[in-house]
């Protein structure tokens, strides 16, 4: 009756599963998936989202299981660049930032926290349908995903929404919540080829008003010849179109007439797309941030607590913040209602600062800003326009806010 109960098994809820574990707090996590798999593309673990990682001993193995950045570059769509600055360890912070596949550190996360919790904490095939409470406790109410036959409910301290963007949890509490659609949907791929560059470099090409795509490496040596896994992420803003769905396989006419001609001296996109080993289709979505996450014994986090555009690679870095911070106060903390009062507290005027910034004023303004000087055309001299001050200024500003300058804590 004591255990913190953990709905979902993604980044947010086993990584909170640790931190609670570190601290002596005992906790249970119920995943809907029948089995863990190694599945998704790639995700950036930014320096702050590592310096959380790092608290958990896992640095090294996220480390060798990915790719340290050193540096970001900016280029629009005729393949020029307009701005490049170091990242991770090489700008100066104390945690460096990784390039990973999400399926490789799903498992690093489930296999550390089955090793040190105990396989019989997380309970898979698991789906919650609802949650309960009273003076005494929380129950989550539970089915069994692969069969639809309802269980007996989990009775517990508290129940803790760690489970996404679609969160069950969240959607009691609000009925009619959904996410903000506005016309940008991702294609989203990784392949097998040589290093870009120098191999550790974070790439953003073009802009969403003409055709978008991030690209950068997550596996090094992927076949013992020297080729790199590349994670690559289009972006496109349409009138009124569709809205694509989550993980579904995409459609390589869908979105390819855009990059077919982006063919430059030193990257041939279209040929990294067209011999990518999978192609998925995503929505860029997120949710309004809401006034309350805490109802009694039962709080958000995460994406269930703040839904945010996959942009800026900064989503899971506030998911694990999530994490340790409820740990943090509900170790120091004789009232466990009150201490999902202060964690909200702390974390839901944060989020919703950078929740709103990913959708106002993304990392790629600067492509933006620079196709908005120039016109959509190759330039002669981009001091002209705007200077590299006046970019690094742009890039300095979405970091503030993001909580990852590089001032105080984040150099320590």
């Amino acid at each position: 009756m004591d255990d913190i109960l953990i709905v979902g098994a993604g980044i947010c809820g086993l990584t909170l599963a640790l931190n609670l574990h570190t601290r002596g707090i005992a906790c249970r996590v119920f995943e809907r998936a029948p089995q863990m798999k190694e599945l998704g593309v790639g995700i950036t673990l930014l320096p702050h989202g590592m310096r959380e990682f790092t608290a958990l001993n896992l640095q090294e193995k996220l480390l060798a299981a990915g790719i340290e950045n050193s540096e970001s570059r900016f280029y629009n769509r005729f393949g020029q660049l307009i701005y490049r600055e170091p990242r991770g360890k090489s700008a100066g912070y104390a945690f460096p930032e990784v390039g990973i596949h999400r399926g490789r550190l799903q498992m690093i996360l489930y296999e550390t926290a089955w090793a040190r919790l105990g396989i019989e904490r997380i309970e898979l095939d698991r789906t919650c349908v609802g949650v309960e409470q009273d003076e005494q406790g929380v129950r989550v109410l539970l089915q069994e995903m692969t069969t639809g036959r309802m269980l007996p409910p989990a009775e517990g301290k508290l129940a803790i929404a760690c489970d996404g963007v679609n969160s069950t949890i969240r959607k009691q509490f609000y009925p009619g919540d959904d996410v903000v659609f506005t016309g940008i949907n991702t294609w989203r791929g990784v392949t097998r080829r040589r290093p870009i560059l120098d191999g550790r470099t974070y790439l953003r090409i073009g802009s969403i008003l003409t055709g978008k795509i991030v690209i950068y490496p997550i596996v090094d040596d992927v076949d013992g010849n020297g080729n790199q896994l590349i994670n690559w992420t289009t972006e496109i803003k349409r009138e009124a179109p569709r809205k694509n769905d989550w993980n579904k396989p995409g459609e390589l006419a869908d979105f390819y007439s855009i990059y077919e001609n982006w063919k430059f001296d030193w990257l041939d996109v279209a040929q990294l797309i067209r011999e990518s080993d999978v192609i998925f289709e995503y929505p860029m979505v997120d949710k309004d941030p809401v006034e309350r996450w805490t109802f009694g014994r039962v709080t958000f986090a995460g994406d269930a607590a703040h839904p945010m555009y996959p942009r800026g690679s900064n989503g899971s870095a506030q998911a694990v913040i999530d994490a340790r911070l409820l740990a943090d106060t509900l170790q120091s903390s004789s009232d466990p209602r009150a201490a999902l009062r202060a964690y909200e507290a702390e974390r839901r005027p944060a989020t919703a600062r950078v929740v709103r910034t990913n959708r106002e004023f993304p990392p790629d303004f600067i492509n933006i800003r620079v196709e908005e000087l120039v016109g959509d055309r190759p330039f002669d001299n981009l001091d002209d326009y705007i200077t590299q001050d006046e970019l690094r200024a742009l890039s300095d500003n979405y970091k503030k806010t993001a909580g990852f300058a590089l001032t105080g804590t984040q150099q320590q």
